[in-house]
Formats: structure tokens, C-alpha cells, sequence
């Protein structure tokens, strides 16, 4: 099954919160990642945070 996001992406939570970038598709083998999850990442204020979360959880987002 293909991935609905890549890498680069804008997407934030259905259920709110910041605006975030892709950084990491299901498949890709990266630490903290599971292997059906999307990596995103995101700043608060001027620091980096980031998380993983399953497709079901994102939604795209356009800026303008």
C-alpha cells in the first residue's frame, strides 16, 4: 500500500495542534519510529520536537 504523505509534507493532528513537517515515511527504518508510523517534526518557540503517528491520526496541510 502506497503512503498518502512523503517526506516534506505539511500535516498536523485531526484532533489540532501545531503545523508539522514529514520527515520520515512507514517502512523507513529510523530509531524511535515504528515501522507503520510517520515521523513528523515541529518547532516549539525555537525548539525542535518531534513524534511519530499512523496515517489515521494526520491530516495535510496547505500554507498559503
Amino acid at each position: 500500500m502506497a503512503n498518502i504523505f512523503k517526506k516534506g509534507d505539511v500535516v498536523s493532528l485531526k484532533s489540532g495542534g501545531p503545523l508539522m513537517t514529514i520527515d520520515g515515511t512507514p517502512g523507513e527504518k529510523i530509531t524511535g519510529k515504528l515501522d507503520n508510523e510517520y515521523l513528523c517534526i515541529w518547532f516549539r518557540r525555537q525548539t525542535p520536537e518531534s513524534g511519530s503517528y499512523g496515517e489515521h491520526l494526520l491530516k495535510e496541510d496547505f500554507l498559503k
